[in-house]
C-alpha cells in the first residue's frame, strides 16, 4: 500500500484525460527525454510544461499502426497483409487518440519522475478539451498539479512527554455501575408534570431565520441537558425546556455558529421552535439475578472487577492518545510548510472519515459519533490543513525509520473494532475495502506507530489526573 495513498490522486489522465484501459499504452521509455519545464506556481503548487516533438510522435504512430497491421482482420485481405492507405483511413482517429494517450500518460510520468515531485491531488491540465495530436510539429501541453511540500523536521529524539499517572478508586467504579443501570435502564411515559433535567423527549423542531422555516425535524428525540439542537449547541437546553408540557411550543433563540453546516444562518440569530409531542423518564434498571445473570455475571463483585477492568482498559488507551496528541502537537508547532491553496472537497471528506474511524475505534456511541461527525463536518476545512500537515510529517517519519503495518496488525484492528459493533472481522473487512475506509485505517495505524517511536525515545514524565478527566467521553448530544 502506497505512503500516500490516502491524499495522493496522481493518475495522469484523471479528469480531462479518461485512462485507455488497453495493453497498448507504453512504459515510460527511459531511453527518450522529453522537454519539461517546471515553474513554481503557489504553495507546494507546480507549473508544468512538456513539448512532445513531432519525431516521437510519427515513431509512436508508425508503432501503433504497425501493430495494428499485424492484428487487423479486414474483409478481402490476410491479417497482417491490409494496404498501410486503408488502416489509415479507417482507424487513423483511433490510432491518434490511442497514441495521443500513450505520450501524455508516459511524458507525465517522466516529469513527474525526473523532476521528483510528488502530487498530492488531480493535475489539472490546460485546455484539456483542445490537447489533440497536431497535424504537424510538436504537442505541447501544461498542467497544474499541487505537491507534496518540502518538511525539515525538528529534533525528535529527547521529547519531553507528560504521562497522566491515573488510579481508578471505587467512587469511579461506582460511577461506571450507574452508568451501566442507566443503559440498561427503561423509559418510562411521564404525564403527571412537565420537563425536567434528563428527561427523554419526542418533539416537532423548527429552525426559523427572521420568520422564515430554515429547517425542520418532525419527531426529533431530544435529552433534557446541554446539546445540540439543529446543529446548534444549547448550553442550557435543560433550563430552557423545564416545565414545558405535551403540545406546548417554546422558543430559544440563539445565535448560530460560523460553522454551521447551513451557510444560510452561520453567525446570525436563529429562532429554535420546540412543540413537544411526548415526555420518558429513565427508570434505572435494577442489579437484582436477572440483571447480573442477563449480563452473564454470578454476584455483583464478579460485575465490579469487570467494570474496573473495563475502566483500567480504556485509560490506558486514554492515556497512550493523550500523550500522542501532545508529540502531534509539537510537530504541528515546529514544522513549517506550506500547504496548497486549494483544499479539495473530496479532502475535508477523508478528515470526517478519520475522525470518524478513530472514534469507532474507540467504541463511541452511535448518537455521540453522529453529533461529533456533525460537529467535525461544520469545521471540516480547518480539520483538513491540520491532519494534511500531520499526514505530510508523519509520513515523512515513518519512511525515515522504515515504519509499515503489516496484514497481522490491519487484521487485529478491524477484528477489535468489528466486536465493538458486533460484526464478523472478515465481513467487516471487506465493507472497509469497498468504502474506502480500509486505506483510511491503514494510514491511521502507521501514524500511530511513528508517534509511537517518538515516544520510545521521550522523556516521560508522570503528572497526576483524576480517571474521570481521561476516561471521559465527549458528551452526548441531542439530535
Amino acid at each position: 500500500m502506497a505512503d500516500n495513498e490516502v491524499v495522493t490522486e496522481s493518475n495522469p489522465e484523471t479528469t480531462a484525460l479518461a485512462t485507455a484501459g488497453t495493453d497498448a499504452i507504453a512504459a515510460v521509455d527511459d531511453k527518450y527525454q522529453y522537454a519539461v519545464k517546471v515553474e513554481d506556481a503557489g504553495p507546494a503548487t507546480k507549473k508544468v510544461s512538456v513539448e512532445i516533438p513531432q519525431e516521437r510522435i510519427q515513431q509512436k504512430m508508425a508503432e501503433q499502426f504497425k501493430e495494428l497491421r499485424s492484428q487487423a482482420a479486414i474483409p478481402g485481405f490476410r491479417i497482417g497483409h491490409a494496404p498501410q492507405k486503408l488502416l489509415e483511413k479507417r482507424f487513423s482517429h483511433d490510432v491518434k487518440e490511442q497514441v495521443r494517450r500513450t505520450l501524455v500518460s508516459e511524458s507525465y510520468e517522466q516529469a513527474m519522475e525526473k523532476n521528483a515531485l510528488q502530487p498530492i491531488g488531480e493535475p489539472e491540465f490546460d485546455n484539456a478539451e483542445k490537447l489533440d495530436l497536431p497535424e504537424s510539429g510538436p504537442l505541447n501541453y501544461t498542467f497544474t498539479v499541487e505537491v507534496q511540500p518540502v518538511i525539515t523536521l525538528p529534533t525528535l529524539k529527547g521529547l519531553k512527554v507528560k504521562k497522566p499517572k491515573i488510579e481508578v478508586k471505587d467512587e469511579n467504579v461506582d460511577q461506571a455501575m450507574q452508568n451501566l443501570r442507566e443503559q440498561q435502564g427503561a423509559l418510562v411515559p411521564v404525564e403527571d408534570r412537565g420537563v425536567i433535567a434528563k428527561d427523554y423527549l419526542t418533539a416537532d423542531v423548527h429552525v426559523k431565520l427572521d420568520g422564515a422555516v430554515i429547517a425542520h425535524a418532525h419527531d426529533s428525540q431530544i435529552v433534557s441537558r446541554p446539546g445540540r439542537v439543529g446543529g446548534i449547541q444549547i448550553d442550557d437546553l435543560d433550563k430552557q425546556l423545564e416545565g414545558q408540557k405535551s403540545d406546548e411550543t417554546r422558543t430559544i433563540s440563539i445565535k448560530a455558529p460560523d460553522t454551521h453546516a447551513n451557510e444560510a444562518i452561520r453567525g446570525k440569530e436563529v429562532q429554535i421552535e420546540i412543540k413537544l409531542k411526548d415526555i420518558k423518564k429513565l427508570e434505572l434498571a435494577e442489579i437484582d439475578a436477572d440483571f447480573l445473570e442477563s449480563l452473564g455475571f454470578v454476584d455483583e463483585k464478579e460485575l465490579r472487577e469487570a467494570l474496573r477492568e473495563q475502566m483500567i482498559e480504556r485509560i490506558t488507551y486514554d492515556v497512550q492518545h493523550a500523550m500522542r496528541e501532545q508529540v502531534n502537537k509539537y510537530l504541528l508547532d515546529n514544522v513549517t510548510m506550506e500547504l496548497p491553496t486549494r483544499l479539495s472537497t473530496r479532502q475535508a471528506e477523508r478528515v470526517v472519515s478519520r475522525r470518524a474511524m478513530d472514534l469507532m475505534t474507540r467504541g463511541i456511541p452511535r448518537e455521540q459519533l453522529e453529533a461529533n461527525i456533525e460537529k467535525l463536518s461544520s469545521g471540516a476545512q480547518d480539520e483538513a490543513i491540520r491532519d494534511l500537515k500531520l499526514f505530510f510529517v508523519l509520513q515523512q517519519i515513518a519512511a525515515e525509520q522504515g515504519i509499515d503495518v503489516d496484514e497481522a496488525e490491519m487484521n487485529g484492528r478491524i477484528a477489535m473494532i468489528a466486536v465493538q459493533k458486533g460484526r464478523r472481522p472478515e465481513k467487516m473487512k471487506q465493507d472497509m475495502a469497498k468504502d474506502g475506509s480500509l486505506s483510511n485505517l491503514y494510514i491511521q495505524i502507521r501514524e500511530q506507530k511513528a508517534v509511537d517511536q517518538i515516544l520510545e525515545d521521550a522523556v516521560i514524565e508522570d503528572v497526576d489526573v483524576k480517571a474521570e478527566e481521561t476516561a471521559a467521553t465527549p458528551e452526548s448530544s441531542s439530535t
